[in-house]
């Protein structure tokens, strides 16, 4: 199951549009606004969309390029992020970003964060006020 996902658009209040439109017949009305300056360095400004207290769905502004995505899954406990993470290393991920809490977000979001082989970001998380 995923957790949340976030791709690259050329023109963000112009998908912004786009998305609010055509994501509402799905349910998915729920919009929020990430400042990335909250976040670690170098974080992006993301606009979120979701539904049911979950927002999923993230935009951010920068070069449209269907191989730009950060996607994280949902992990059931922290130990199933700690496995996860050991997991994708031995299968030859790189880390980017030993298992743990990340303050930045949450003192409850737990997670693990590596690039797989084709260098694409993956995150495995647990947040406890979802289960």
């Amino acid at each position: 199951m995923l957790d949340h996902i976030f791709i690259s658009v050329s023109d963000v209040e112009r998908s912004i549009s786009f998305y609010t439109a055509a994501l509402a017949p799905l349910g998915i009305t729920k919009r929020v606004d990430y400042d990335g300056k909250d976040g670690p360095p170098g974080h992006p400004d993301l606009k979120g969309f979701g539904a049911n207290g979950r927002i999923f769905f993230w935009l951010r502004q920068g070069s449209a390029d269907s191989r730009a995505a950060h996607v994280g899954f949902v992990a059931n406990s922290q130990s199933e992020v700690d496995a996860a993470y050991a997991t994708a290393m031995a299968a030859g991920a790189t880390d980017n970003g030993a298992p743990g809490a990340r303050l930045y977000y949450d003192p409850r979001y737990y997670a693990a964060n590596v690039l797989d082989l084709d260098g694409y970001s993956l995150e495995f998380v647990y947040k406890s006020w979802q289960h």
